[in-house]
């Protein structure tokens, strides 16, 4: 099968084409469920006498009211102040910690702090809470604000290590390539495969990831077989 062909068979890493907004959405996605976990475990801690079923209103009222797109902003507020504060104008994020730096400079802690006041003034004021509950979650709130520093830290943190078992992939990847043994090969491609779903999208390991599945696939449906045309080995070389 040649190269032309292959391309017709794009497989999920092949359809990622990295973009700013790739990058955004992918923060709001992991940070928002990371922020939400951490609100959850906030109020918990807060309201240890609250029954699930009341937990999970409040949360739902909070929600409701504005917390679930404040959130968003909040984070999409965060990336860009931060981008102009560590000097990346335009363009993506190169990697992880550049990432991270930029979440952190740009004040994540303080628009949700701003978010909480607001969203549970607002169902105080409709009368969705009463005024010791409210009073509760804001005086406590610095709980809440730790939950969610701490599960950005951790989430930026998995992700420099699935960054690190992913490359390890890849170089392990070539080097069975090297040694032409599929074998190994095939068990490093399903490690990249499957590491790739849940890092956070970066051009340059995404380019890598592509140009290996697509020599892994010209490789396997070629019976295994090593000898590649010229126009297969300049894929090849891409690698080197």
């Amino acid at each position: 099968m040649e190269i032309n062909e292959i391309e017709k068979n794009n497989l999920e890493i092949e359809n990622t084409i990295v973009n700013e907004n790739t990058q955004k959405s992918f923060l709001e996605t992991t940070l928002g469920k990371t922020i939400n976990t951490a609100i959850d475990i906030g109020i918990r801690a807060l309201l240890p006498d609250f029954i699930d079923e009341q937990i999970i209103n409040l949360k739902n009222n909070l929600f409701n009211n504005g917390l679930k797109e404040g959130i968003t902003k909040s984070i999409d507020d965060a990336i860009d102040l931060g981008k102009s504060a560590i000097g990346i104008v335009t363009g993506n994020f190169e990697n992880i910690n550049q990432m991270q730096a930029a979440v952190k400079t740009g004040g994540i802690i303080d628009g949700v702090s701003n978010l909480l006041d607001t969203v549970v003034d607002k169902i105080r004021n409709t009368g969705l809470i009463d005024y010791n509950t409210a009073n509760t979650i804001k005086q406590g709130k610095d709980v809440i604000l730790n939950s969610v520093e701490s599960n950005i830290e951790n989430t930026f943190s998995n992700q420099l290590k699935s960054a690190e078992y992913t490359n390890k992939y890849i170089n392990n990847w070539k080097e069975y390539y090297n040694n032409q043994d599929f074998d190994g090969m095939q068990r490093e491609y399903e490690k990249i495969q499957k590491s790739m779903k849940n890092l956070v999208p970066l051009e340059k390991t995404i380019n890598e990831a592509r140009t290996i599945q697509n020599l892994h696939k010209l490789i396997k449906n070629n019976g295994k077989n090593f000898n590649l045309t010229p126009e297969e080995l300049e894929l090849a070389e891409k690698l080197k």
